[in-house]
């Protein structure tokens, strides 16, 4: 092998290198990517899309009303929308939602969905937590059932885009 092939090789190697060490610190500080299980964010996102998320926007920023977040649990990591932050009171009241005594529009919503939220509350969300609900709400395991009010340290990340399907590939 020439010296030039050589030096070419080396340089080959260190492109690769430099690209897989760059993909390690992507992934593993800024972005990753998750599995949506079932249907409990339908139609926003279905069973089965792959989301990549922002792991790094929650260090410099705060969950916001609507960001679709994903919770980590011991056993499994849950997709949401924030709902609810500290110290808001949550209620659902003949299909609509309430944050401290204000309606609020849920323009994510279907009408369908909005018309199956059942009635809730009013609860306060306790200091350092979230109240999370799926856009599915006639069957989505979230804070009114199950999940309870998420720690903050519990929110991973923000979910930016579907990357899974190739044919459904959109910003969230």
């Amino acid at each position: 092998m020439s010296e030039q092939a050589k030096k070419e090789w080396l340089e080959w190697i260190k492109a690769i290198a430099i690209a897989i060490v760059l993909a390690f610190i992507l992934r593993t500080f800024f972005f990753a990517t998750s599995i949506v299980e079932g249907s409990s964010m339908d139609p926003t996102l279905e069973s089965g899309e792959r989301v990549m998320f922002n792991k790094i926007i929650y260090y410099v920023d705060e969950p916001a009303y609507g960001d679709v977040v994903i919770i980590e649990r011991p056993m499994k990591n849950y997709v949401k929308r924030v709902i609810g932050k500290p110290n808001d009171t949550i209620e659902v009241r003949n299909h609509q939602l309430y944050i401290d005594g204000q309606k609020k529009e849920q323009n994510f919503l279907s009408q369908e969905a909005i018309m199956a939220t059942r009635d809730f509350g009013p609860v306060k969300v306790p200091d350092d937590t979230y109240f999370v609900m799926g856009d599915n709400r006639s069957i989505s395991k979230d804070s009114r059932n199950g999940l309870g009010f998420i720690k903050e340290e519990e929110i991973i990340g923000r979910t930016e885009l579907i990357i899974y399907p190739f044919d459904e590939i959109s910003l969230t």
